[in-house]
């Protein structure tokens, strides 16, 4: 069989960029290890986190927040096993319109491990076996989108029962009476924070000194400050984990404190590690095709995410940037075009990220102290949530919206928040972003009454001109 391209990797970045190849003219192959399409994203990432996410801020909210509106609720408890069904149903769901969409757009789809033998020979194999071959394969180009995995250090002795990484965290039929999370970035805050509402002690324990510690540093103090309050976590930041065991039934984790040297030792049902995901590139034959990888075992590309070898390109969590799904879609979208001959483009500095907790964290550009280093002089306006009639109403008073301006121009430079649904309001920042707005246009345009939205508005009118309306 041949084919104009290949994609190796079903994921966001593999399967939209197989789709657009396709709308695109081109012959498309895609090759997943798993039974299921959709990647890590669809099956252990992103949708089944987000759908416990929800579960999980429902019960919270019925135990805490209802009777503030006058719903009382007896005997209210935690069914697991139906919480986890629930997400199983929601992923099966998912992936099946995965599938569905491939067969629309006519691509072939091909299941097992799938490794160069050379640049235009795919071989696909059984992923318990990769000895046993299935398929081969010839192509013209090819793709790589095969994602990432958890960062397991060998010393902390991972073992998917007691030591767990997000993808064990998201079957768990018991609430835990309590967990250790290594890691305070977005996985362990989000994964903390289902169990946390569930009932479970959470104790963090982070290298940096800060929560969410590559943000803005204002994001990260709210971000403390509410998850102490509203879900009880206790967090050991500026601490190197040493050790980490288990027995049948506890984990022990001891870590050192980088201020002082003083040992602590925490003892938990579960210890979740979550310091980060390393480029998936296993027995990918990579040397067979004589692809390059760089220092951190991310595939080497250049502005065309192209290779070192003419025809091999490269998405998503496999090279560099940030490990986001919808990068991986922007990047598998571009080099569709670009192989069909168009000139497509790709802002990096306009991907935003986001954080699922409660309140929500979202930002999309440069933080306040990226700025300051570059020498670049700024001004920044910030609005409180807790200012907005909405929020008063939906009780959801936690955090605010800050807006960072360049000092001359006033063209918005960064835009940072933390409250209620900014998930889907930094939408309106990458726009205005893209089109190079000032913080005086957004404080121009008209934001209905009463929404979330208004902060954005108000945190503008103080960027631009320090006069918010509401405060």
């Amino acid at each position: 069989m041949k084919y104009d391209v290949t994609v190796i990797g079903s994921g966001p970045g593999g399967y939209v960029a197989a789709i657009r190849c396709a709308q695109l003219g081109l012959k498309t192959a895609i090759i997943e290890r798993y039974p299921t399409l959709g990647g890590t994203c669809l099956n252990v990432g992103c949708i089944p986190s987000k759908a416990l996410l929800d579960s999980s801020e429902h019960f919270h909210n019925a135990e805490k927040k209802f009777s503030l509106h006058g719903i009382n609720l007896d005997n209210l408890s935690v069914d697991m096993k139906a919480m986890i069904a629930r997400k199983d149903d929601v992923v099966s769901n998912t992936c099946d319109g995965i599938q569905f969409l491939m067969k629309k757009n006519k691509i072939d789809v091909f299941h097992g491990h799938g490794s160069f033998v050379d640049k235009n020979t795919i071989q696909i194999a059984d992923k318990k076996d990769n000895s046993n071959v299935i398929d081969t394969i010839k192509t013209d180009k090819v793709i790589i989108a095969t994602g990432s995995k958890p960062v397991t250090p060998a010393s902390f002795n991972y073992d998917k029962k007691r030591i767990i990484t997000s993808t064990e965290s998201l079957d768990l039929t018991k609430v835990p009476k309590n967990m250790i999370i290594i890691g305070a970035g977005v996985i362990g805050l989000e994964l903390g924070s289902v169990y946390a509402r569930l009932g479970t002690k959470i104790e963090v324990v982070e290298y940096a000194d800060a929560v969410l510690a590559t943000m803005d540093k204002d994001i990260g103090k709210e971000m403390r400050k509410v998850l102490k309050k509203d879900l009880k976590f206790n967090f050991h930041l500026n601490h190197m984990v040493t050790a980490v065991s288990s027995t049948t039934k506890q984990v022990t984790v001891t870590a050192k404190s980088r201020k002082d040297d003083k040992e602590m030792t925490l003892k938990a049902d579960y210890c979740l590690i979550a310091i980060g995901r390393r480029p998936y590139t296993d027995n990918l034959g990579l040397e067979n095709a004589g692809i390059k990888l760089d220092e951190r075992g991310r595939i080497e590309t250049d502005t065309h995410l192209q290779t070192n070898i003419e025809g091999v390109f490269a998405i998503g969590d496999v090279v560099k940037g940030a490990m986001l799904a919808h990068k991986a879609e922007e990047e598998g979208v571009y080099v569709a075009e670009y192989i069909s001959g168009q000139h497509p483009h790709i802002n990096y500095n306009l991907i935003p990220g986001v954080v699922y907790t409660w309140p929500e964290v979202a930002a999309v550009g440069k933080t306040e102290q990226e700025l300051k280093d570059a020498g670049i002089p700024i001004k920044t306006g910030k609005f409180p949530f807790r200012a907005l009639g909405r929020a008063r109403a939906s009780t959801d008073l936690d955090g605010f919206v800050k807006i960072i301006s360049h000092k001359e121009t006033d063209e918005i430079l960064g835009v940072h928040m933390i409250g209620a649904r900014v998930a889907d309001i930094i939408a309106e920042a990458v726009v205005a972003m893209e089109y190079r707005a000032s913080a005086e246009d957004i404080s121009r345009i008209s934001h209905a009454h009463p929404t979330f939205t208004e902060a954005v508005k108000e945190a503008a009118l103080a960027a631009a001109d320090n006069r918010p309306l509401h405060i």
